[in-house]
């Protein structure tokens, strides 16, 4: 009797202690990596979460603003790029009038991912 009330007890525990990760956490962490250009925390964010960057680019704005517009802005190199080789180049294309305003860098990296 002990035994499975202990049971029980623990696995009512284990089961309340769970953690979540909600679309808010998930962009907002992605914007912060954006913003302060680190790549490699993206990446491994990303790959974690099992998340592509095709997959979350319509869906997570930062400042109300797509993920490659917030990082020019930011001048974000590093991710910008990793953005850019990781979308796809109708994507790209449709992003480079805003893209080419904000960032000199981004700009001519995205005109070689659409050639």
């Amino acid at each position: 009797m002990k035994k499975t009330l202990i049971i029980t007890s623990l696995l009512a525990v284990a089961t309340l202690n769970v953690p979540t990760a909600s679309a808010d956490d998930i962009s907002m962490r992605v914007c912060e990596y954006v913003s302060v250009n680190d790549k490699t925390r993206l990446r491994s964010f990303l790959k974690n979460k099992k998340l592509k960057v095709r997959t979350i680019f319509d869906k997570v704005q930062c400042n109300g603003k797509n993920l490659l517009i917030f990082a020019a802005e930011h001048k974000s190199l590093d991710t910008g790029e990793f953005l850019i080789g990781k979308l796809p180049k109708k994507t790209v294309k449709a992003n480079l009038a805003d893209i080419a305003k904000l960032s000199a860098h981004l700009a001519e990296d995205a005109k070689e991912r659409i050639e």
